[in-house]
């Protein structure tokens, strides 16, 4: 009996000890600013205790530098390996509008030019296991930085932040068309960790960013999560911009910005083609998108190449446009392996889906290294309200390739427009337009229909209309009562139709052919 209330007392004695050693080692680990001289009342910039507590925990191998409520001062954040940023609720990060507290400037990349800039207001090159965390809030205070979104082009003397930002960037490869670098400075991002492994954003409120907010480069295993951005009202003041970056995560966020909610980029033009860095094995997920320019946006920036792209269960209400994927001839690149399901959008003021090679007008030209592609993009089970239903527009020397939709639900005034495509599928599908066909394809070689319909047929108004189409296959559709022209066929380059299984008891007729087409036969199958 004595012996074992000996080895008890022995056993509470021994974990109460590893316990008193676990919690004085935690406790080690956190690093409290204000203990570094911050002030929490906004009286004192606080940049520099910030990294003493930084440099503190780099000694001891990483740890957690802690924001206690109040509210900070700050210029840019320099963060190492193994360091946590925990901002915790009812502390806020304020961060300075004075240009000169963003010198020296390190390097960067701008709009998929790699640069040397402005420091971010969050920054971190060749960094491991870093987070910035918590239920406070950061403000970027960008309203002085937007003032230079469009500044005029440099004349000499320039302010001594041009002067520095041209000594710096002599000789950095430029995009193809003019444009930013004929500007004065450029804006820092808000977030940007560079050359990165595992990175954490979490829980954060972000607002008024002086540019691109979240902005992770070439980083590695990526999460952004829970994530509130409100960026009113601003000039390029993108929400989520992971730019070439692989195994990247974004989940549960509600952004509302002044430009792109989450954008996928991967390097413009020939600075983009040089780094070779595509942005791959991205999902974003569980997300609300408010204003904004698009909801979920591929380019124009991707000439690395984006692939292996998963959104869904997502909310779009208010922005531009939903999904919108652009390019243009110059930039390189491929975009491929995309999928998109089960995705609502509402008030959308252009279009749901939007597939643009010719962002930038250009004329046709060889393939070469310049010329982007599209292909093997698929969007299943959505449901929109919006102005166009939407907009595929290929190139003539490179089409849009292997494009499905799937169990469609649209209100749109108007409705698909597709140009220059090859191998496009539509499955079960109803637009419902104000006006106009559901569904016009121009120059298209392969192109399924089955099952597609709309509630809202027009007089004289075919439902689907084809002009130079090559090879297409409608079956199982089941036009509405109501309906005048389901299929209407011009374009003396249109062949090889073939309709199949339809239920055409409610249409006035069935398939009408321009003059052109009168010998056309179309083949019962």
């Amino acid at each position: 009996m004595k012996t074992t209330t000996i080895y008890s007392l022995l056993l509470v004695f021994c974990l109460t000890a590893f316990g008193t050693i676990t919690a004085s080692g935690q406790q080690s680990l956190y690093f409290n600013v204000l203990q570094y001289g911050a002030k929490n009342d906004s009286s004192k910039i606080a940049t520099a205790s910030i990294k003493k507590a930084i440099d503190a925990a780099v000694k001891v191998g990483g740890g957690t530098i802690y924001f206690p409520p109040g509210k900070y001062l700050t210029g840019p954040i320099h963060l190492k390996s193994n360091i946590t940023i925990l901002i915790d609720a009812g502390a806020e990060l304020h961060f300075s509008d004075n240009f000169d507290d963003y010198l020296p400037m390190v390097p960067s990349r701008w709009e998929g030019t790699d640069v040397t800039n402005f420091s971010p207001l969050f920054y971190a090159y060749k960094a491991e296991n870093i987070a910035i965390r918590g239920r406070g809030i950061i403000d970027g205070h960008g309203k002085k930085w937007w003032g230079y979104s469009e500044v005029t082009v440099k004349t000499s003397p320039g302010s001594r932040w041009q002067d520095e930002f041209y000594r710096l960037n002599k000789d950095i490869l430029r995009p193809d068309l003019p444009g930013w670098v004929e500007k004065g400075f450029l804006r820092p991002p808000f977030i940007q960790p560079m050359h990165c492994k595992n990175v954490l954003i979490e829980g954060i409120t972000i607002r008024n960013s002086p540019f691109w907010t979240v902005n992770p480069e070439f980083c590695e295993n990526v999460t952004v999560t829970g994530v509130t951005i409100n960026n009113p009202h601003s000039p390029n003041t993108d929400g989520i911009n992971p730019e070439s970056c692989r195994y990247v995560h974004i989940s549960n966020c509600h952004i509302s910005v002044g430009d792109d909610c989450i954008t996928i980029k991967s390097g413009k033009d020939r600075a983009g083609r040089k780094m070779n860095a595509p942005a791959e094995n991205y999902t974003i997920t569980n997300c609300t998108m408010l204003a904004g320019h698009g909801g979920v946006v591929i380019g124009s920036e991707m000439s690395g190449g984006v692939k292996k792209i998963v959104i869904s269960n997502c909310v779009f209400d208010g922005t531009d446009r939903g999904i919108r994927i652009k390019t243009a001839r110059g930039r390189g690149g491929v975009v491929e392996d995309i999928r998109v399901d089960n995705i609502i959008m509402k008030n959308i003021r252009e279009q749901a889906i939007v597939l643009d090679m010719q962002y930038a007008k250009t004329n046709p030209e060889p393939v070469s290294e310049r010329t982007p592609a599209f292909r093997n993009i698929h969007f299943s089970n959505i449901t929109a309200e919006t102005n166009q239903a939407g907009f595929l527009n290929g190139l003539e020397e490179m089409p849009i390739e292997n494009i499905s939709f799937s169990g469609l639900e649209f209100r749109a005034k108007t409705g698909f427009v597709i140009n220059q495509s090859r191998q496009v599928a539509f499955h079960n599908v109803t637009v419902n337009t104000a006006s106009g066909p559901s569904i016009k394809a121009d120059n298209v070689h392969d192109l399924e229909i089955d099952g597609v319909t709309s509630r809202t047929p027009h007089a004289n108004t075919p439902v689907v209309a084809l002009n130079d189409v090559d090879d297409a296959f409608i079956y199982d559709c089941f036009p509405k009562v109501g309906t005048d022209v389901f299929l209407k066929l011009n374009g003396g380059k249109t062949q090889n139709i073939t309709v199949s299984g339809n239920n055409f008891r409610h249409v006035k007729t069935p398939v009408q052919k321009d003059d052109k087409l009168e010998s056309l036969k179309i083949d019962p199958n």
